[in-house]
């Protein structure tokens, strides 16, 4: 079995009311799944994190070093492809799009061997994961304090256990949004805060220093990713656990964070921080130091799936009676190609989400949905 092709579809629908976090305006979604198809038929389907045509650019870039390869030599190919471009992408796009090929590549050597990739990775410790909603970002055209009350009353009335909201725009207006969510969620709900790096260091003390009393879970992305001293004065400087990672790209990205305990929770990405080969040793790096696990996720069901395969094979640190389990970021802002591109969308029951179970990733791709989503060069 050799590889055949790489190819990238670019997913994109415009949005009819424009939502906005701390760091970044969205108008339209738009997504990166990758296709890389061998020359017996055997497909793998992965995602890239971030800006779709860029991402698509050095996926073109990587895809003439993957022909004729061997597709389950995930090792080598990561080690070779992340060399290509290290002078230059050490962080960022270069990583992004090597997430999407590495997903693609494991979803190939799960189909290969017939079994979830998870068995893969180890072994499956759990078949279902409670799901939080991810959502409250500032609407266009609605009153943000009332908007995101509802917003989360209706999550946690859905079944959803915890909520996670943005902030990051104005410590005053956002203390608002955060007390008006707490009443309209109760007490036992749990409540993350987001500021999408938006916050300067001592804004970010004051507000968590004021949010504390409202019993928040953590505060995610207080400063800007690349000001690792600033994460160690926030969480210096108030009381509510410090999440982040999301941008911090692959074991390097995350070696800083980690040795000087700048978080107490790492939020890596599978499909931006290195894929599944990449995602396996920042969860080690993670575990060396005694930092809580809780990976970030934003795309399509493509992503979802991957996600959920390692959270399956997701050891328990530490391992005891009754572990901390891990749980599922889901997004619920306006997505229409999310699930559609999925022949068996991946959905909640009642805030729980049951692991596909099938080989690689365990879904597989409506193609028509791929087509009708496909970006249009006029857009």
């Amino acid at each position: 079995m050799k590889i055949a092709e790489v190819r990238t579809h670019v997913l994109d629908h415009p949005l009819e009311t424009a939502f906005e976090s701390a760091s970044m305006r969205f108008t339209r979604r738009r997504h990166l799944v990758v296709e890389i198809v061998c020359d017996d038929g055997t497909v793998g389907w992965g995602e890239c994190l971030g800006p779709a045509l860029p991402n698509a650019a050095v996926v073109a870039e990587y895809a003439d070093h993957l022909i004729g390869r061997d597709p389950l030599d995930t090792e080598i190919l990561w080690q070779e492809l992340y060399n290509l471009l290290r002078d230059q992408g050490q962080r960022g796009l270069a990583v992004t799009a090597l997430s999407g090929i590495d997903v693609a590549l494991w979803d190939i050597k799960g189909k290969r061997f017939g079994v979830p990739v998870s068995v893969l990775l180890g072994g499956r410790l759990r078949e279902t994961v409670r799901a939080y909603a991810t959502g409250s970002f500032r609407r266009d055209g609605t009153d943000r304090i009332e908007d995101n009350a509802a917003e989360c009353a209706g999550h946690v009335a859905a079944g959803f256990h915890a909520v996670k909201i943005k902030i990051g725009f104005d410590p005053a207006e956002d203390l608002a949004v955060i007390a008006a969510v707490r009443a309209a969620i109760g007490p036992d709900a749990g409540l993350m805060i987001d500021a999408n790096h938006g916050y300067d260091a001592q804004e970010a003390i004051r507000v968590g220093q004021a949010a504390a009393d409202y019993d928040i879970a953590w505060f995610e992305e207080p400063v800007l990713p690349e000001q690792i001293g600033a994460y160690r004065a926030v969480r210096a400087g108030q009381p509510i656990p410090v999440a982040g990672g999301e941008t911090w790209h692959g074991r390097f990205g995350f070696k800083e964070p980690l040795e000087t305990r700048a978080v107490d929770i790492a939020q890596p990405d599978l499909c931006g921080t290195g894929g599944f080969t990449e995602m396996r040793r920042v969860a080690d790096l993670a575990a060396l130091h005694g930092i809580r696990l809780v990976p970030h996720v934003w795309g399509t069901g493509v992503q979802i799936a991957a996600s959920l395969q390692f959270m399956a094979a997701q050891l328990p640190d530490p391992p005891r009676r009754g572990p901390v389990e891990p749980i599922l970021e889901f997004d619920r802002t306006p997505n229409p190609f999310r699930q559609a591109i999925l022949t068996q969308p991946i959905e909640h029951e009642g805030g729980v989400v049951r692991i596909p179970n099938g080989p690689g990733l365990g879904i597989e791709i409506n193609r028509a949905a791929l087509a009708e989503f496909a970006m249009r060069r006029d857009t």
